[in-house]
């Protein structure tokens, strides 16, 4: 209850970004989009891309694809732009080499790079066309070395969607708070930008490269504790990336296993002891409904105080959140999104532990 009061505290009080009026910007862009099997999304990513407001000399979008197995490489190469060029990940590795490829790609693309701001996303993302113009400005203001920026899902066809949508609202709340408030960094590798400078400073993924997630948050970590105090959340309707949430369970375990993964890695204790303190609450509150039938009322009254609180509390912060993004119908789902909520907590976090390896874009990964 107090951790998301502090969440909720911390976002009211960032102020929302606009780009001030007749700013103009100098900053040179280079975007990187990892891909590895992309074609179905590719074309629509790279049309958000050429539609952006920014100047076109001042940015450049780098497709950095990984050992793609469909048309992506044939999509990509189809489009006729200067502005998006095109690396392949097999010509930069050795047949044998073992590594995290996605880390890789975006190495592969930063060391290609002519920005002195490396602007990431991902390869089924779509962006809005101010994206670049409001994170430009924002870090030419703020002069900050490592830039997270909301992600929403959109298009959700069921009530499991619709839950993964409400779920990262909530994660985006969490984001803005916990950087605002300086006491927790989170962010996602589909809305990030960091000076590339800083990125080499840090040595790039050097000591997380044997995972193969963490290309944001542990990336974020290194750069926070070389610049404490310049780490910055954009809280602007006009950088929010979208995406689709996952289609079904299977994929979206391996999604969420994949994410836990890098857990064990996180460098600020704050971030791992707040999702233990979530965990555990929630591992409560289904042992209480556990419990009910062998001690009666009283376990049964435990259950309902249990489950009262966390719907109150999700239910101010998610409607804050949905109001924000301008996702209110979501909140019609809100009642039986919580129960799954509850039940894919309980879960991710036994099969963090148990599993350690998924699949993922068609690899077996641990």
């Amino acid at each position: 209850m107090f951790i998301i009061r502090r969440y909720i505290v911390e976002w009211d009080k960032i102020n929302n970004f606009k780009v001030p009026p007749n700013f103009s910007s100098s900053v040179f862009i280079s975007v990187l989009i990892p891909a590895r099997n992309e074609a179905a999304n590719i074309e629509k990513c790279l049309s958000s891309m050429l539609q952006q407001s920014y100047p076109s000399n001042l940015f450049e979008v780098m497709v950095i694809d990984d050992h793609s197995e469909d048309s992506t490489v044939e999509k990509v190469k189809k489009l006729e732009s200067r502005q998006i060029k095109l690396l392949q990940v097999s010509g930069f590795i050795k047949s044998n080499e073992r590594l995290s490829f996605k880390k890789k790609a975006i190495e592969i693309g930063i060391s290609n790079a002519k920005g002195s701001l490396i602007v990431t996303t991902d390869a089924d993302c779509i962006a809005p066309k101010d994206w670049l113009k409001t994170i430009a400005s924002f870090y030419e203001i703020f002069k900050s070395k490592f830039i997270a920026a909301p992600v929403n899902f959109h298009h959700e066809k069921n009530l499991f969607e619709r839950f993964q949508s409400l779920d990262f609202l909530g994660m985006m709340g969490v984001t803005g708070g916990g950087i605002h408030g300086k006491f927790m960094n989170m962010c996602n590798g589909a809305n990030l930008a960091y000076e590339k400078k800083a990125f080499e400073e840090v040595n790039g993924f050097e000591g997380i490269d044997h995972l193969a997630s963490g290309d944001d948050m542990l990336l974020m970590q290194k750069i926070a504790q070389r610049y404490p105090n310049e780490i910055g959340f954009v809280k602007s309707k006009d950088v929010v990336i979208l995406t689709e949430s996952q289609p079904d369970l299977n994929s979206f375990l391996n999604q969420r296993i994949r994410w836990s993964s890098k857990t064990s890695a996180y460098k600020e204790w704050q971030v791992t002891a707040i999702l233990l303190l979530v965990f555990l609450f929630c591992c409560s509150i289904v042992l209480s409904l556990i419990l009910v039938p062998f001690f009666g009322f009283t376990m049964a009254l435990i259950f309902i105080f249990q489950l009262t609180i966390k719907m109150v509390m999700d239910y101010f912060f998610l409607g804050k959140m949905a109001h924000f993004f301008e996702r209110k119908d979501l909140m019609r789902s809100f009642f039986p999104a919580q129960f799954l909520h509850i039940a894919y907590i309980v879960l991710i976090g036994f099969l963090s532990v148990f599993v350690r390896k998924y699949h993922w874009k068609g690899r077996k990964t641990s």
